[in-house]
């Protein structure tokens, strides 16, 4: 299974009913990238103006909190076309709660690790979560260039799910994926990819997701 998430991080704000259109027939889920300028350094959107985006949306989706105190606040985007919340294991207090709530919410639960953050320090966190993402860039901003030294972090994810009995759990990368590294994420273990900048700086959207899904596939 190959999922392909388009991050509205590098799409034109101010018609996001039009970009998220671009890419709805053929997307997985739309990304959704919420910044509060303190546990990243940028921003993005605030709970209302997420909470309306998530509404206008014609894909399910996959909310990606990059936010501190985030324990209290992640259910807050739990609503109807909400498929999934993802939170960072750096900033929460007590993940397991959080990543419980989550689920309790009924939406899929995700946890984020940064660059820095090994796999071995959530790994028994994964009973508790639907999806590991693993960020292949340092979380902030959009159009930075893929980490490949996070791809033996992915294929340890990969090997350990596999082996404790979670094969079930997604994988995504988010940063830098595009047609040049996606085949290197997935070959890694990856199924779930965030594209931001390579979706929404070219000049078909839509065809770009159709070519990423296959340049993951290709042999």
């Amino acid at each position: 299974m190959i999922r392909i998430c388009p991050s509205i991080l590098n799409a034109n704000f101010d018609a996001l009913p039009e970009e998220i259109a671009k890419v709805a027939e053929v997307a997985d889920f739309l990304h959704l990238d919420v910044m509060d300028d303190v546990f990243v350094p940028n921003f993005t959107f605030d709970l209302a103006r997420s909470l309306e985006i998530i509404e206008f949306s014609q894909l399910p989706v996959d909310v990606h909190l990059m936010i501190a105190e985030v324990d209290a606040k992640a259910t807050n985007y739990a609503i109807d076309n909400t498929a999934g919340i993802t939170v960072h294991y750096e900033a929460c207090a007590d993940p397991i709660e959080t990543l419980k709530q989550i689920r309790i919410s009924g939406k899929r639960a995700g946890l984020a690790i940064k660059p820095n953050t090994p796999f071995d320090a959530v790994s028994e966190l994964a009973p508790y979560f639907d999806m590991l993402l693993v960020m292949t860039v340092e979380p902030g901003f959009g159009g930075q260039s893929f980490m490949e030294s996070m791809m033996p972090k992915v294929s340890q994810a990969r090997t350990w799910l596999h082996q404790k009995g979670y094969s079930d759990r997604w994988i995504q990368v988010d940063g830098g994926i595009s047609i040049a590294t996606i085949r290197t994420a997935y070959s890694a273990g990856a199924d779930t990819f965030v594209a931001g900048s390579a979706v929404y700086r070219s000049e078909d959207p839509a065809a770009m997701i159709s070519a990423l899904r296959e340049a993951a596939a290709a042999n």
